[in-house]
């Protein structure tokens, strides 16, 4: 059975990593100042490691290959990964490196932290933290130059001392980063093109065979974690993918496929709706009417009527 070390508290990651505690939801680590042994030592007797905060780990250095779900992540020397509370990632240690930590930086921050501020309302646009395999994000000199900067900015912040200001004006260079980090991965999208296009067809692919091989009304609805899946690629960055290659969501992909099948069943008029939409794979043929008429203008039932008469 994978053996899994958790670290629940910012307090704990410190203690491992020989750090002071300034402040107990937010930690900035530079790990080339630390000697990281009592870390490198728990991670060696654990399969897995787990968090009860959210980190982002700026990498320096080539020690250790971290796994998530079913393939190693992106994560080469000078690159960023996110993490939420509750993953679990496996660490790969490269054995001439031994048990030494990573270079690098660490930022660390408890959801108890950001409760309550802009950033607590606006971390479910940050989807990268549920980003899985092949999806960290590799950033130039220039860009890690700023991500530095902001960690550093951080870190002066936390050894002033705790006063009045100081939970405000950490999560407000907190949220500068991470809406730096939303700018490098869309210029990321953006320099990998030729690979995102791939991804598209495949998508596209994957999806009209699902649709027209009855798979629906053995599987039911197709989602987008279905194809991500296939795909090996998180949920989050396929949606991310899709929508800036195309300006649609991925689910609006999967509704367009969906409502042009449904189209031609309609055809049909020895058909009920009620049957197209079992073999479409509602379980409630009014769930398939009120969105067919959601994308159309039209109910199932008007729009055969209209085809009939035109």
């Amino acid at each position: 059975m994978k053996k899994v070390y958790t670290i629940e508290t910012i307090n704990e990651y410190n203690g491992l990593a020989n750090q002071e505690t300034f402040h107990p939801l937010v930690s900035i680590i530079d790990f080339s100042k630390t000697g990281a042994r009592r870390q490198a030592d728990q991670e060696a007797s654990a399969d897995a490691l787990s968090f009860g905060f959210y980190a982002v780990f700026l990498k320096r250095g080539e020690q250790c290959t971290l796994r998530y779900g079913r393939n190693n992540y992106d994560y080469q020397d000078g690159t960023l990964v996110f993490m939420a509370p509750g993953q679990v990632v496996q660490i790969i240690r490269n054995p001439v490196a031994g048990y030494s930590a990573p270079g690098g930086y660490a930022l660390l921050f408890h959801p108890d932290l950001i409760h309550g501020t802009s950033l607590g309302q606006r971390m479910q646009e940050f989807s990268f933290f549920s980003y899985e395999v092949n999806e960290a994000l590799h950033i130039s000199e220039r860009e890690r130059n700023v991500v530095v900067e902001t960690f550093h900015k951080i870190d002066d912040e936390l050894r002033r001392g705790i006063d009045k200001h100081s939970r405000k004006l950490i999560v407000a260079n907190i949220e500068l980063f991470l809406d730096y980090c939303t700018r490098f991965y869309d210029r990321q999208f953006i320099t990998r093109e030729t690979v995102n296009h791939s991804v598209l067809n495949r998508f596209e692919s994957l999806l009209h065979e699902y649709m027209h091989s009855g798979q629906t009304l053995e599987e039911g609805l197709p989602s987008v974690g279905y194809f991500a899946g296939k795909l090996n690629l998180s949920a989050n960055y396929l949606g991310d993918l899709i929508s800036k290659e195309t300006g649609k969501s991925a689910q609006e992909h999967i509704q367009l496929q969906m409502i042009g099948l449904a189209k031609e069943k309609i055809q049909d008029p020895r058909k009920s709706i009620s049957e197209i939409a079992y073999e479409l794979g509602f379980k409630y043929p009014q769930h398939f009417t009120r969105m067919f008429k959601k994308v159309t203008g039209m109910s199932p039932n008007e729009f055969r009527t209209f085809q009939n008469h035109n």
